[in-house]
């Protein structure tokens, strides 16, 4: 529960209404050492110190002997330190391994670069280890196990009890933290609940202040469970709150044109589509006709898998818009990318007699001004741009759509200012997004917005028609020869580098360095180019036009040709250090090659040293498909680190997770929604506590706002 919050919703408790923003220091056994300890893990109040929960248990009610504890099962040992060492099998590795030992054999524990874990213990120490339990060579081992000194031998004072296990820092003791936030549940844990008792009885949830308490002094693993469900519904329920009222401010402030959807133009783009759209395709487009046919505006997200063809079926918007006798705007990050659109969309929507334009930072000044007029006088119909679009001096006639791509790419106020040249009539808006975001976390991040999907590619496209390898140190003249053998094909090549100059701080090869280093020494032979996010527009708008006409065998460059470049020629890609990618990013690379008739090779040189970076290394190879893969991203780094997510200003959940509970996300949207559409000031006396919470999360949490 959001720390800030509980004694804002509790004014009908004098006591709690003191209690959880007063100083940590009125806390039992808190001095000022201690709550200086506290500062550092950001604990600065009651509310802080009750919000900060076990991230696991040591379930001394259930210790299992040596002998008796399952393989690859939690298990809890009580016992003896037997032995304490230190390893350096190779440099930046040191292995910590401390030995405990009980009545019927000896478990190892193993720590990996976290030699400090030594100083801690000595031989004949009486604790308890708690971890999975795994035999290796023939020993049993926990790897990261929690370990915890329980003082002298035959000491009983915790055994039979479940213990709350604290991050903790420098200067305050784990059992310290246990006392002090015990202290805190038993004096202060009060709350009144703000979810309403017929909410809270549909859902099965019990109350607040019983799921404070129990999750931090629990008489049993049920409670655990039963608390944490409670707390993270919470989360989950608080963050959806604000996005339902949100949403529902919106649709009631404004107006928005009821478009036609199925005139002249839409049928006449139907038609000259060179191929049948695929069911998802159909689907979405159906989706978005019915929103823009609304005198409401349509707040959509099309979320697309690389190759799946999100461009085609913003057509049919656009079409749509001309059908209106009105105009649409279609914004994306990069020039390479909205010059793409003009080559993929422009031939299309000339058929159907759409007029467009592509506007841009390097778009000649004559042009421009053109482009200007015409885009005033309602001359043009589409017009295509970058961040261009959102200048001052751009005006539209009657501006009904607006298309933003990749939109996690630009900030909030260069969404409202495109969707604000609509002038009195807000504009439709279409979000679209080739980052494949599991649907727990677009429910959160873009829960404003209704969204549709597309996860199959049209014929061959796509991740599924490429091979993907991890290549050792080793493998690097295989792969070279890979590039070589598709350059004698008559194929193309890229080379992504992390860098573009080379760092004495990092060790990724950078991409000018390399490029230098492939022609000279690699690629001789080959025409070697370089594309970098530093270089001017024209600039990269040369390299690219030079790669898609074959002028340049191997491209070597940063992620810039990360979303939506597209050479169909291209059939083999290097990645260099590919553990510092994401998994979602690594497959938008992945996305860049085999995209013609020819399949293709995504090779990526990685060498991961944990167990994470293997993972991710044996996710990519294995799976093409990025929801999948996105899925997989959060659950192996969390949602503070995937993308959208940091630059959207979500707080990250103290106790929720968008991995694993996808089920109660989507009961705390539906219960949200429900609750503001069926009082949308929430006025109604039992919504009290629920409206004050609300303004306490408007004002201290900041959720993405869709624009």
């Amino acid at each position: 529960m959001p720390e800030a919050l509980v004694s804002r919703i509790t004014a009908s408790d004098p006591r709690c209404a003191e209690t959880w923003d007063s100083p940590v220091t009125v806390v039992r056994n808190v001095d000022a050492r201690r709550a200086e300890a506290l500062g550092r893990l950001g604990i600065h109040t009651i509310g802080d110190l009750l919000t900060h929960y076990p991230f696991r248990y040591l379930d001394l009610s259930a210790v299992r002997p040596v002998r008796e504890a399952p393989l690859g099962s939690e298990a809890t040992i009580v016992g003896t330190v037997a032995d304490v060492r230190v390893k350096q099998p190779r440099p930046r590795l040191s292995v910590t391994e401390i030995a405990v030992a009980d009545d019927t054999g000896v478990v190892v524990g193993v720590w990996f670069n976290q030699p400090y874990i030594a100083q801690r213990y000595e031989v004949g120490d009486r604790v308890a280890m708690a971890g999975t339990m795994e035999l290796d060579y023939g020993l049993k081992q926990m790897k990261n196990p929690f370990l915890e000194r329980l003082g002298a031998a035959g000491t009983p004072v915790v055994l039979g009890r479940i213990l709350p296990v604290y991050r903790t820092t420098e200067g305050l003791s784990t059992n310290w933290l246990r006392r002090i936030v015990e202290s805190a549940v038993l004096e202060f844990a009060h709350v009144p609940d703000p979810l309403p008792s017929g909410l809270r009885a549909r859902r099965d949830l019990p109350p607040l202040k019983w799921a404070v308490r129990a999750i931090h002094l629990p008489r049993s693993s049920e409670d655990i469970e039963v608390a944490r469900r409670r707390l993270a519904y919470q989360e989950h329920f608080d963050l959806q709150l604000v996005v339902a009222t949100r949403r529902h401010a919106r649709l009631a402030s404004t107006t928005a044109v009821a478009h036609t959807v199925d005139g002249a133009r839409v049928e006449a783009l139907r038609r000259a589509l060179p191929f049948p759209l695929t069911d998802d395709q159909e689907r979405a487009v159906s989706e978005i006709l019915a929103d823009m046919a609304a005198a409401r505006p349509m707040n959509r997200l099309l979320l697309g898998d690389v190759g799946s063809g999100k461009t085609v079926v913003a057509a049919f918007a656009l079409a749509a818009a001309a059908d209106t006798h009105a105009q649409a705007a279609m914004m994306a990050p990069t020039e390479v990318l909205a010059e793409q659109y003009t080559r993929a969309l422009g031939p299309l929507l000339e058929k159907a007699g759409v007029p467009w334009a592509l506007l841009t930072g390097s778009t000649p000044r004559a042009e421009r001004s053109r482009i200007l007029a015409q885009a005033a006088s309602g001359e043009l119909a589409v017009v295509f741009g970058t961040h261009a679009l959102i200048q001052r001096d751009v005006r539209f006639s009657r501006l009904t759509l607006v298309v933003v791509d990749e939109q996690h790419r630009f900030g909030v106020e260069q969404r409202l200012g495109l969707r604000g040249k609509g002038g009195a009539v807000t504009p439709d808006l279409l979000v679209m997004t080739a980052t494949p975001i599991p649907r727990s976390l677009a429910l959160t991040l873009y829960g404003d917005l209704d969204a549709s999907y597309l996860t199959t590619r049209p014929g061959s496209r796509g991740p599924g028609h490429v091979v993907t390898r991890i290549v050792p140190r080793t493998g690097r003249a295989d792969a070279y020869e890979r590039v070589r053998s598709a350059v004698r094909a008559g194929r193309q090549a890229y080379v992504i580098c992390a860098l573009v100059e080379e760092s004495d701080s990092a060790e990724a090869r950078a991409a000018t360095r390399e490029a230098h280093r492939l022609q000279t020494s690699v690629f001789p032979d080959l025409r070697v180019g370089l594309l970098t996010g530093r270089m001017r527009p024209a600039e990269k708008r040369a390299v690219m036009e030079d790669f898609r006409a074959g002028k340049i065998d191997v491209l070597v460059s940063t992620t810039v040709v990360e979303v939506g470049v597209d050479v169909p020629n291209a059939t083999v890609m290097i990645v260099e250090n590919g553990e510092r990618y994401g998994l979602a990013q690594l497959h938008q690379l992945r996305g860049r090659i085999g995209r013609g008739e020819h399949p293709g090779e995504f090779l990526v040189f990685a060498d991961p040293r944990t167990e994470e970076g293997r993972r991710r290394m044996q996710a990519i190879a294995e799976t093409s498909d990025g929801f999948a893969l996105a899925e997989a991203d959060l659950r192996l780094r969390g949602e503070g680190d995937i993308a959208g997510v940091r630059q959207s200003g979500l707080p990250p959940f103290k106790i929720a997770s968008f991995a694993g509970q996808e089920d109660l996300l989507a009961l705390a949207r539906e219960d949200a929604r429900a609750s503001v559409d069926a009082d949308p000031t929430l006025a109604s006396p039992e919504h009290a506590l629920l409206r004050a919470r609300l303004r306490a999360l408007q004002t201290g949490r900041t959720v993405v706002d869709s624009g």
